[in-house]
């Protein structure tokens, strides 16, 4: 099982450089296999990393063993040769230990800041992912081993990622299931069922992560966290145009079902376990700080305890 970090993006970057690269160097000496940044650019808020691949430089310099991600690269901000060129590059800088995510984008605005039609998105994104393939062939005789992922909800993006031979990265929010039926049914339709279990095993699934020594230190975590995430889900909510009435109350029954794996070191494990019977993937995108929403200090302990108490029986069943 290959167990990753995410959540490092946005408000979750704010902080010393040095001490920000600092923490993947301790992620790594934990044992943890990688670590996924996302591509922000031209926001309203000037946040310190807009471009992953500078900052994927800066970490990979600095380990050994890890690898990092992106998560992803939007394809309209790029052209496709000189992001092929960029990949190529880190690839070698860093003996092969880079991830590229490439998908569409989620931010109409900074599309639209650029001039950027955003019917133009996808034929972006599907010209981005062929020239990086045609650029890494000559590192990996099997197009299925290059370190390609493809953000994709829609059954022609995913279609697409099944005729290329892609692991999708996987949603967080909502989560996965509709992105892994429609993988099962384009594999089925382009009579490639049998690789249908391969491509879900290399897809990165994402849960939110709350562990602690005791379940009374669980629940007092995620009470702590329930008023963050509604305040966010507001935040996100107020740009789409919606009002706080508009806003569906947040279920916390069915986010601790869908979106989490909480408790014990041990109620952690066995649900991801659960999760990986029920999946099909073997590979984990771990949020340790919310999103941001946790400090570095709070993310970095409990990251301690989970690579300490859940990862070595994780490791054992990998």
């Amino acid at each position: 099982m290959r167990i990753d970090l995410a959540g490092w993006s946005r408000e979750a970057t704010q902080g010393p450089h040095r001490e920000f690269l600092a923490l993947f160097e301790q992620a790594e000496a934990l044992g943890y296999d990688g670590v996924w940044f996302h591509e922000f650019r031209l926001q309203e808020q000037a946040w310190p990393y807009p471009c992953p691949m500078l900052l994927a430089a800066a970490v990979l310099a600095r380990t050994q063993r890890l690898r990092v991600g992106s998560s992803v690269l939007v394809a309209p901000l790029h052209r496709p040769q000189l992001l092929a060129e960029q990949v190529q590059q880190l690839q070698f800088q860093s003996g092969g230990r880079f991830d590229a995510g490439i998908g569409r984008g989620t931010d109409p605005a900074t599309l639209q800041q650029l001039g950027i039609a955003p019917e133009q998105a996808r034929e972006s994104m599907e010209r981005c992912v062929l020239a990086l393939q045609q650029a890494l062939s000559t590192e990996a005789s099997d197009a299925s081993a290059l370190p390609l992922y493809l953000a994709a909800s829609s059954e022609e993006s995913i279609a697409f990622a099944v005729a290329q031979r892609i692991a999708l990265l996987l949603s967080l929010e909502p989560p996965e299931t509709v992105q892994l039926e429609r993988l099962d049914a384009a594999c089925a339709q382009q009579g490639r069922h049998p690789e249908a279990q391969a491509l879900r095993q290399r897809s990165p699934i994402s849960r939110y992560v709350v562990i602690g020594a005791t379940a009374q230190d669980v629940q007092a975590q995620l009470q702590a966290l329930w008023p963050k995430l509604w305040q966010r889900r507001l935040y996100f909510a107020a740009k789409r145009g919606q009002t706080p009435e508009q806003v569906p109350a947040l279920d916390t029954a069915k986010a601790l079902r869908e979106q989490f794996i909480h408790g014990t070191p041990e109620q952690c494990v066995a649900q991801l376990r659960q999760l990986q019977q029920r999946t099909g993937c073997a590979h984990l995108r771990l949020v340790f700080n919310a999103n941001g929403l946790l400090d570095w200090p709070a993310a970095l302990a409990a990251m301690r305890l989970f690579a300490r108490e859940a990862m070595p029986a994780l490791r054992s069943k990998a």
